[in-house]
């Protein structure tokens, strides 16, 4: 057995090890929007309150992400993600002696900055070991950790929560994240020559200053991202949070099996970030193609929850999982094309800096639909706000590409290698 094989078997191995860890990390946060029956309940909070604990952890990663992006590029991976997986685990377990609301809104703060190198990280280090070939599927796979750790999160979370309170249940999240650090931090490893290849990058890419860093956030290609990403991650959370009180509200679901439908919802999340993926590998119109394909599909999605049979229990049901799908599946494919647009030795800062154009929507997002939902007294709002951002960055995309027609991949062709300009190469 060769070398070579050696390391196209670990690859699969370092693909588990991501996933897990990002599903182990995100497992209790993602687990807000299925306990809002019973937070709402026991801490006697608004729709507004509820939707302001989800933006609360993801308050930090406005910076923290780009300051992980840095440290990515310069350190190894497996200490900086097993470090903010380690913080997220003991922010949880301390929080579980939170006396109220106010306290449980600052112990996610600090989940939040834990949390900030995760992704990203765990995005790196599946790029260092993944060609363009199967790059797209393998991203896919690992972003398919935080839907599965919704799902998981919004079947037993709610559970526990219900039968020992919600302290149990933030108990429970810190435990299982210190699970995906421990797992982390033990199985990973770099590629072979991977260290000499960074230092290469280090060497040959240009210094970092805040005049480098503003061009690229002004690169085309970058604003398309960003736009995108922050409309349709808008989405995500809102499917993650007015699922359950959308279904309850609105087509008279009983509390319970609105929750399990947030978890059908979740998985296929789950099954989207992997086919949609899969297909971005596969097609020669490139990456941003399958995004714009989730986008126009979100939209019609939340159109017909603003259609009278979509205050029907089946419909409602199809049209959320159909959002469940294309809406949470877009994120693959985004990320394997944030890091093949990457500058040389910038992946990490690259990464770090969409990411934190997203965690705005995902700050902003929640609270303004819950504000919505209460100011309005119904869901219409929420759901047109949302196709209204999602029609916007559809626009200015088109207008982009008319104006400069983007570069068309070939299957095989590796754009995040160092013969081609970009950022990372497998063994």
């Amino acid at each position: 057995m060769t070398g070579r094989d050696d390391a196209a078997r670990y690859r699969w191995a370092v693909l588990a090890v991501a996933t897990f860890t990002q599903a182990a990390s995100g497992f209790f946060v993602q687990g807000i929007g299925a306990m809002g029956i019973v937070l709402r309940h026991e801490l006697a909070l608004s729709a507004t309150q509820l939707g302001l604990l989800i933006s609360a952890a993801q308050l930090a990663p406005l910076v923290g992400l780009t300051i992980a992006g840095e440290l990515l590029d310069h350190y190894d991976e497996r200490w900086v993600v097993g470090a903010g997986a380690c913080v997220v685990g003991v922010a949880l377990g301390a929080g579980s002696l939170a006396p109220g609301y106010a306290s449980l809104l600052c112990v996610l703060l600090v989940v939040g900055a834990g949390y900030s190198t995760v992704q990203p990280g765990g995005s790196k280090s599946v790029a260092s070991w993944f060609d363009a070939s199967q790059r797209g599927f393998a991203m896919g796979v690992r972003q398919a950790g935080l839907p599965l750790g919704a799902a998981l999160a919004s079947a037993v979370l709610p559970v526990l929560a219900d039968a020992y309170g919600w302290r149990a249940a933030l108990l429970a999240g810190g435990l299982v994240a210190l699970l995906g650090a421990a797992a982390f931090m033990g199985f990973y490893r770099r590629p072979t020559g991977q260290v000499a290849v960074r230092a290469r990058e280090l060497h040959t890419s240009p210094p970092k200053t805040r005049a480098t860093r503003l061009r690229l956030l002004r690169e085309p290609s970058m604003a398309r991202i960003m736009l995108s990403g922050a409309s349709l991650i808008s989405v995500q959370c809102g499917v993650g949070i007015l699922t359950v009180l959308h279904l309850h509200d609105v087509a008279s679901v009983g509390a319970g099996p609105a929750a399990l439908v947030l978890v059908v919802v979740q998985i296929a999340g789950v099954a989207g970030r992997i086919v949609l993926a899969a297909r971005s590998d596969r097609g020669t119109a490139g990456r941003y193609a399958t995004v714009r394909l989730c986008m126009v599909a979100v939209v019609a999605g939340m159109a017909v929850l603003l259609t009278p049979p979509g205050r029907s229990t089946a419909v409602a049901c199809c049209a959320l999982v159909w959002l469940g799908f294309f809406g949470f599946g877009w994120y693959g494919p985004w990320v394997a094309h944030v890091t093949e647009s990457a500058p040389p030795g910038r992946t990490g800062f690259a990464l770090g800096l969409a990411m934190s154009v997203n965690q705005i929507a995902i700050v902003a997002a929640p609270p303004l639909l819950g504000l919505l939902t209460d100011l309005t007294g119904g869901f219409a709002a929420a759901w047109g706000l949302l196709i209204a951002l999602v029609l916007a960055a559809l626009t200015v995309s088109a207008r982009a590409e008319r104006a400069r027609r983007p570069n068309r991949l070939t299957p095989g062709h590796d754009l995040n290698c160092q013969e081609t300009g970009a950022t990372s190469c497998p063994n």
